[in-house]
């Protein structure tokens, strides 16, 4: 008898419909490679379900709160249903960007810098000099992030009733804003993939930008230097080892070649549960080194672990 996956997807998040897109994604390719499939839109009955279903492995397909931080691991850990990606610990840790800077920096990878600041607080003054980002902490793609410039349309300081993440969220992460390229690295099993360049057709890569055809240009491999390629790909891999994660990871990057090539590198964040969505880029570098989606989401449903 085939092995029982359940692909676990949707849940409450602001990221939401982006992973139910991953999710039936992910379903059919599993049924393509034969196994038994169970496509589960995550309420607040999942642990329930899941006990009903009696799956062999959970493939997570969630993406942000709760399916991304820890908490639908640590269900899993407790109930002993192996599942995709990354444990609780790894989850937790990663999804706050402040703690990932601070385990990374440690490690030596170069980060921006800034820090956690109140919202209230920057209706008072600036936290850092302009131009800076201002992101949620607990956030991922690109979901509130504000650019402040001396051009923007915010105020001087932020007015309250501009829209920005301020309005939904108590504390936000504070960093420079690094001129040059955006650029993402997928990592397998401690295997840097390839580099990508993203390049918006308009503003910056954000939430829409990710999601929406035709906004942002990949162009894999990346067209620059072949040390920042090679710097890029080990600062993954390190990020990914020194963060514990399992499975897939992607690692997205400012490159500051505005005073020429080979310039400088600042990791931004590690995705933990990247998409796997038709727009998605780490199906992308899969496929430019010769891996099918269907092979990768087999390869992560055969690797599926535990706790960690």
């Amino acid at each position: 008898m085939s092995r029982h996956v359940v692909v676990l997807m949707g849940g409450w998040s602001a990221e939401r419909n982006v992973s139910l897109t991953s999710g039936k994604a992910v379903a059919a390719a599993c049924e393509r490679l034969g196994y038994r499939v169970t496509a589960l839109d995550m309420d607040r009955n999942v642990a329930q379900r899941l006990a009903e279903l009696k799956p062999d492995v959970v493939f997570n397909a969630l993406h942000g709160t709760p399916g991304e931080d820890g908490s639908v691991q640590g269900m899993l850990d407790l109930m002993g249903i192996p599942y995709t990606h990354s444990g609780l610990t790894t989850s937790a840790v990663a999804i706050d960007k402040q703690l990932t800077k601070t385990v990374l920096a440690q490690a030596g990878i170069r980060m921006p810098g800034g820090g956690v600041v109140k919202s209230e607080s920057i209706f008072e003054a600036d936290p850092l000099p302009r131009p800076y980002v201002l992101k949620p902490v607990n956030e991922g793609s690109s979901v509130g992030v504000a650019i402040v410039t001396d051009n923007s349309n915010y105020g001087n300081p932020i007015s309250r009733d501009s829209k920005g993440p301020w309005q939904e969220f108590e504390e936000l992460l504070a960093e420079p804003f690094i001129p040059g390229r955006e650029l993402t690295v997928a990592v397998h099993n401690g295997e840097a993939l390839a580099v990508t360049e993203l390049q918006p057709t308009q503003g910056f890569y954000d939430y829409d930008a990710k999601y929406t055809d035709g906004l942002t240009r990949h162009i894999v491999p990346a067209p620059i230097h072949p040390d920042a390629t090679r710097e890029a790909m080990e600062m993954a891999v390190n990020a990914h080892n020194a963060l514990g994660c399992r499975g897939v990871s992607r690692s997205d990057f400012r490159y500051d070649d505005t005073a020429g090539e080979p310039g400088t590198l600042y990791l931004l964040e590690v995705n933990t549960q990247p998409g796997m969505t038709p727009l998605s880029l780490v199906p992308e570098q899969a496929a430019y080194r010769g891996i099918s989606f269907d092979a990768l989401v087999g390869m992560l449903i055969e690797e599926a672990g535990g706790s960690r």
